[in-house]
Order: C-alpha cells, then structure tokens, then sequence
C-alpha cells in the first residue's frame, strides 16, 4: 500500500512539514510496510516559500527586514535553479522550456509581513505595513533571478502595498513636501502626492486563491480586515481612504480605475493590487501553482490511500485550497480521501470523503493546539488501525 500525506498546517501548533511527520510516524506504528509518501503543502501563507524551495532542490537565504509594525524581523526566501522548476508549474509562471540557468525567487509576504507575527492586541491595519516584503522582493531581484513568486497569504495588512511600493522606489508625500513614512493608512489623509519610480524588477507573480476586487462587500477591509484587528465603525474611512490612495497610484502609474474591481487585486489587503498596478505583478492561482510545483495529480494516481488535513477544515477549504484542492483532485481521480482536522466549519463534504476531528471532545482549545502532534496522531491510528 502506498500513502499519500498532503497536510497543509495546523495553524498555531504544527506546520505542514510537523502535521505529515506525525502522520507518518502514526502510519508505520500500524503498518510498517506501507510506502508513504510525504507532500506538505501550502496556499500561499506561512511555509510557501519553504515548501516550494525544498520540492525543486533549492536553496533558502535569510536576511533581516522590517515586520509589519515595523520592528527588525528574520526573513527567508527561496532561489531555485530555473532548470528544477518542475515541468507543469512552468507554463503558470511564463517560463520557457529549461536554459539551465538563472534561478527562481520563491516569497512568501508572511515571512515579513504576517499576521502570526503579532500578538492579538498589536493587530491594526492602520499601523501596519508591506515594506518588509518589499525588501524581500528587492533582495531576490538583486540576484539577478528570472522571476519572483509571492505568495501572499495570511498578511496582517491593508496598505495596498504602499509600503512594499516604498521599499522599491516610490515615495509619498504631504502637500507640506514632508516625506510621509512609512505609508500605512494612519498617514494616507495627509498624502498629497506620489513620486519615486518602482526598482527595474523582474517578471513578478502574486500567488493567491482569494477572487476579492480591492473595494466594496466583498473587498480586502470588508472581509479581511477584522481578522487583523479593524473596529466595525472604521471600516467606512478605510473604504473612502483606500479608494482615494488607490486612484492616486493608479494616476501615478497611469493605470485605470478599474484594476480596482478586478478579482483578487484585494488579496493581501490589496497587496496584489499596489504591486500589478505600480511594479506589473501578474496573478497566478496560487493553488494551481503548488499543485503544478508539488506534481499533486500523479502522486494521487499512484497512491492507495490519501490523508490530508489542516486545523480547522471550512468552507474555504472546499473552494479549492489547501486540503479541499486535495479531496477535489483525488475524487477526481476516483481515489477516496481521510480529513483530518482539529475543527470543522464546513456544512457537508463530498461523498468519497470523510473527516476524523482530531480534538478530544470537551479538551480546552489551548491544550488541543499544544497537544496537536499527540492528537492528530492517535486519530490517525485509530483510522487505520
């Protein structure tokens, strides 16, 4: 028997990498002889550019740039040889046939820029900012590479990527001429004008799965922005100040109004939007892309049995990432797939899957996150007994 592990992360206890090593120790403690095979994933938030890197053979490069409130932060992103880019991934990121040089910057905006960063009371979009990526992203094309890839899930920003704008070139200013930085939203009343030219970049691809336009009910602050910590009663400002900063930019960069509406330029907190409109980011389904890099389809077909997980398996999931790409592509494949997770938000699930809660009923929510290991791989074993 051959097991496919693709776990995505339990979120604040293990990640990918940890979730499939649990498993896998679980699986061979009942069945030694099982083949398993290890796939942790991604959606494009915390472990993308891990992930990604290791699959292809690549290399990981540390550095220090600036978190989202601005504190001095480590860093990682991944150059992988062009040549290693696995075949199906390549025509997503406009790649041509390998030349056996050069590499590929692999990023992912949490790195700097994330959410898990902060502790709950630090949370405020107002206060936070992208120009730590921006660092990132300038450190990867000083490397010469062909292309960058960022993934930019799990962000605790909505700056429009003004501060990743910042760190790559353009500069704001207020109708005093007094330079206005960091640009997070706190400052944008006062912005009067916009100056600078983004850094010469290579071809850059923003990885994501969400489809929000950059305004509106179902746009970046509506549906994101409480997570990271924005009050009900200014979400109304943020819209009106988003949206006058936004069409600065946009005359700035002499791109329409409309790039606005288009789907998902609200990913990230309209991170994708800041970045195609002022550097000609391009958007690439990010779950598309890892199932393309992590060669997802071949190594369902080949295996008999199919795990996959994440903490808690919602509605989200079934659209199409994480582990709800996995269930969607095995039962494709006509393959029946196990779920599990630590809490489920989803209504119902496809017939072919089924879901095992890993949490012991009644166990307090911070002792199943601290016992996730033990949990997920005792519901493991009883699974598969």
């Amino acid at each position: 028997m051959r097991a496919l592990l693709a776990f995505d992360k339990f979120k604040g206890s293990l990640t990918a990498a940890e979730a499939c090593a649990a498993v896998a120790g679980a699986l061979r403690d009942r069945h030694p002889d099982w083949v398993i095979d290890s796939c942790p994933l991604a959606d494009g938030g915390d472990g993308f550019a891990e992930i990604l890197t290791r699959a292809a053979g690549g290399t990981l490069h540390h550095l220090t740039v600036g978190g989202p409130r601005g504190e001095k932060v480590s860093a990682q992103f991944g150059l992988v040889p062009a040549a290693r880019v696995p075949p199906a991934a390549r025509p997503l990121i406009g790649l041509a046939p390998p030349t056996g040089a050069g590499d590929i910057a692999v990023l992912e905006l949490a790195q700097a820029s994330g959410l898990a960063r902060l502790a709950p009371l630090q949370r405020d979009p107002w206060l936070t900012s992208t120009g730590g990526i921006g660092e990132l992203i300038q450190a990867a094309a000083s490397r010469g590479v062909q292309a960058i890839i960022l993934g930019v899930g799990g962000s605790a920003t909505n700056d429009l990527g003004l501060g990743a704008l910042e760190a790559l070139g353009l500069k704001f200013f207020a109708e005093s001429g007094e330079r206005l930085s960091p640009p997070t939203p706190a400052t944008w009343a006062g912005v009067a004008r916009i100056g600078g030219h983004v850094h010469t970049l290579p071809p850059l691809w923003v990885a994501c799965d969400v489809d929000n336009p950059l305004l509106g009910r179902h746009g970046a602050a509506t549906v994101f922005g409480p997570q990271k910590g924005l009050r009900a009663e200014d979400l109304r400002r943020l819209e009106h100040l988003s949206a006058r900063v936004a069409m600065m930019l946009g005359a700035r960069c002499r791109q329409p109004d409309s790039l606005m509406d288009l789907a998902g330029t609200g990913a990230a907190g309209g991170t994708a939007f800041g970045l195609r409109c002022a550097a000609g980011a391009r958007l690439v389904p990010g779950s598309a892309l890892v199932a393309a890099w992590l060669n997802l389809d071949a190594r369902i077909a080949a295996s008999d049995v199919i795990l996959t997980g994440e903490g808690c398996f919602d509605a989200g999931s079934l659209a199409g990432k994480g582990p709800g790409m996995v269930v969607s592509r095995a039962l494709a494949a006509g393959k029946a797939v196990s779920i599990f997770a630590g809490a489920n938000q989803a209504a119902s699930l496809p017939p072919g899957a089924d879901l095992h809660l890993i949490t012991p009923a009644g166990m307090p929510v911070a002792e199943a996150m601290r016992d996730a290991a033990a949990n997920l791989a005792q519901t493991v074993r009883a699974a598969f007994a």
